[in-house]
């Protein structure tokens, strides 16, 4: 990579550093540390729950989902607007106005500890996996593209974050959001309008190439419960998933816990749901546009360059053999997307795309050969999608843009890591060590056992990276992994609403709950969006049907 855009990544990181440790004013109380005192705007709020949404996941998975796939994956987020109206009128005022720092916290108020502990110990698990998905995105791609060893990658986003997050708690990480954001939307225009200008083709005409291989098919209506990306698997397990990722999921209950009012962190998930869906739709454009400039710009056979370097040195006879019939596969695919384009006649068009399909599946069973090949030389699982826009990053994108998108990338997961490592110590803090460790600890001593925690979870994802990586699209990855939990944690927030229902009946709901999902995750097909529904239907019948056994330990709230 070229000097410049290093000079980019490395002015960034240190700004972002320094500026989170002057955003460590009025932290000295676990008050101002967890929760800023209460005392930031909606905006700043709303902002800081985009930004730890949309990780480098996003712009590397997400984009590459969007090359590979499609726009179709943007049905997830359907349930989105619906979920933030409810949280708006349910959990958001149950919450905010209880005094809470963690939303587990409330849970003992409601039912008992054991529920409590239970439902803080799911999360830790759950976003302690997914932190360290978080991270692996771009430190393997960088890992890859720049011939770095994977521990460097790690530590280049690893480091800077826990230090910024660590010294200046939550107020710290809400403002970098703030400026993350700004930045991660500006790398996103800027790349889509070098794909505009640089395209060998009119964007009518890439509108039109992308569409015939079903890529702009925003909307799928078959109800098939083992398809993953449909518009009712998105209505209706997605505003499960939502539901709960936003308003039990401490990473984003800790956000609107900031806010100055119940109404303006009621105005913080409103402003996520107005735009959550536009911008997730430009992040899968951007690699749509990706897959259409790839047709007339041939792009490598392997995008991990070092799967790449690895098969030419093992298998370079059989890998030259590949990349000959890649070569001329490619030159009959690229005739063909422009006879797609030049087709006015519905017959010719009908015609064209009839052969720019085939065309297209040779390129991908030849692809498919070369990634079989590469995993029988490096002994790992081979998927390309997180590989697909970095590549085209550093090879296609102008000296500047290129260390701009870099940094948006880095922005974009230190925001999440940020985010998920304040949640993860506050939860460790609040509801297990001040809970059952120390429960008369002054602020002093459990600010410094959660800067102790931060560095712990931080170390935790930095092993959990090294692993990560080889699992697919890691956005899909992230929310397999919340899917799994989410369902049963948002059933125990449900049950609280019900006024029959006990502690004994919440805890084994949830045992209930999880061991269901687990039992459709591991022996069916049902896709995993729907293992939300499954999950908090499950926990609430079961903590419903159990509502006279025991009694509830905590006072009510």
């Amino acid at each position: 990579m070229h000097w410049i855009n290093w000079a980019i990544v490395i002015v960034y990181l240190a700004y972002v550093v320094v500026d989170g440790i002057r955003k460590s004013k009025d932290t000295d109380t676990i008050s101002g540390y967890f929760v800023a005192n209460k005392s930031l705007a909606w905006w700043v709020v709303g902002l800081s729950v985009m930004a730890t949404q949309l990780s480098a996941v996003t712009m590397i998975g997400t984009t590459g989902q969007g090359a590979t796939d499609g726009i179709r994956f943007v049905q997830i987020y359907f349930g989105l607007p619906l979920a933030m109206v409810i949280l708006g009128v349910t959990i958001v005022p149950m919450l905010h106005g209880s005094g809470v720092y963690t939303a587990y916290e409330y849970l003992e108020r409601r039912f008992d500890a054991k529920t409590r502990s239970f439902t803080a110990l799911l999360f830790l698990l759950s976003r302690g996996m997914s932190c360290g998905t978080i991270l692996a995105a771009p430190a393997v791609v960088f890992s890859a593209i720049f011939g770095l060893p994977l521990v460097w990658s790690v530590a280049l986003i690893g480091v800077p974050t826990v230090i910024y997050t660590m010294i200046g708690g939550v107020q710290a990480v809400a403002w970098a959001d703030v400026k993350q954001m700004v930045l991660i939307i500006v790398a996103l225009l800027a790349i889509m309008v070098v794909l505009v200008i640089q395209m060998p083709v009119s964007p009518h005409d890439a509108l039109r190439i992308a569409g015939s291989t079903g890529r702009l098919q925003a909307f799928d209506f078959s109800f098939n419960i083992n398809e993953t990306y449909t518009f009712w698997s998105g209505v209706i397990g997605g505003t499960f998933l939502m539901l709960s990722y936003f308003g039990t999921d401490q990473s984003q209950v800790q956000r609107f816990l900031t806010a100055r009012s119940v109404d303006e962190a009621k105005n913080s998930l409103l402003m996520s749901a107005y735009w959550k869906i536009p911008l997730q739709g430009l992040v899968l454009v951007v690699g749509i546009g990706v897959f259409v400039y790839y047709q007339f710009v041939r792009p490598p056979l392997l995008y991990n360059p070092t799967h790449e370097a690895a098969v030419v040195a093992d298998r370079g006879s059989a890998y030259s053999a590949l990349e000959r019939r890649y070569a001329d596969a490619f030159a009959l695919r690229e005739s063909a997307a422009l006879a797609v384009a030049d087709a006015d006649e519905d017959t010719r068009r009908t015609d064209a795309i009839t052969s720019f399909l085939e065309r297209e599946d040779e390129v991908e069973s030849i692809r498919a050969e070369a990634l079989t090949l590469a995993g029988e030389v490096t002994g790992e699982a081979t998927s390309d999608v997180n590989y697909i826009i970095p590549r085209f990053v550093l090879s296609e994108l102008p000296i500047g843009l290129a260390g701009l998108f870099i940094a948006g990338v880095l922005a974009a997961a230190m925001s999440s890591i940020a985010a998920e490592l304040n949640a993860l110590a506050t939860a460790s803090v609040i509801d297990f060590y001040r809970r059952w460790v120390n429960p008369n600890a002054p602020d002093s001593h459990l600010l410094r056992v959660s800067k102790g925690a931060t560095v712990f979870w931080g170390l935790f994802a930095c092993v959990v990276a090294t692993y990560a990586a080889t699992l697919g699209s890691l956005i899909e990855v992230v929310n397999r992994f919340g899917s799994f939990f989410y369902g049963s944690i948002l059933g125990v927030f449900l049950l609280a609403m019900v006024p029959r229902a006990k502690g004994w009946g919440a805890f084994l709901g949830l045992i209930a709950g999880m061991t269901t999902v687990g039992y459709f995750n591991f022996r069916t097909d049902v896709a995993y969006l729907w293992q939300n529904l499954i999950g908090a239907a499950v926990v609430f019948v079961v903590g419903v049907a159990l509502g006279s056994f025991g009694e509830k330990s905590g006072s009510e709230a």
